[in-house]
């Protein structure tokens, strides 16, 4: 289990992506708020990450990254308005995970393919399997 800098630390990469636009719309925030809750963070907390920076660390393990990658790709599409802003970003973000270009591009295009672009899990699963073997 994460430990609480790194649950913080996802939290804040998911505030940054959310505001990549320069807007936070209720849709983001209670999605973002969701996500704290699940990761045991309590909602004064997680108002107080809007207001200051948390040092950032890498999700350890690659099922950890790949978590982090969909929880990004489901905030990106929450809102129903995806924008080149938000893909750039993802991808970018995705590759300094150290995540597989090719899986992360693959992920992008199929995600259309599903009812309000959500990827199933193991669908997003098998895609990266398949790019690490």
């Amino acid at each position: 289990m994460s430990t609480h800098e790194e649950k913080l630390s996802i939290l804040a990469e998911m505030i940054s992506f959310a505001r990549v636009d320069n807007t936070l719309k209720k849709v983001e925030y209670n999605f973002l708020l969701g996500v704290a809750d699940q990761l045991g963070i309590d909602k004064a907390t997680f108002d107080s990450l809007f207001h200051k920076e948390v040092e950032r660390i890498l999700p350890k393990s690659q099922a950890d990254r790949i978590l982090q990658f969909h929880r990004l790709v489901l905030l990106m599409n929450v809102d129903k308005d995806q924008r080149m802003a938000e893909l750039n970003k993802l991808h970018s973000i995705g590759m300094r995970m150290g995540l597989s270009p090719a899986a992360i591009d693959q992920v992008l295009s199929v995600m259309h393919q599903y009812p309000d672009n959500v990827v199933p899990p193991e669908v997003l699963l098998d895609i990266f399997r398949a790019s690490y073997n």
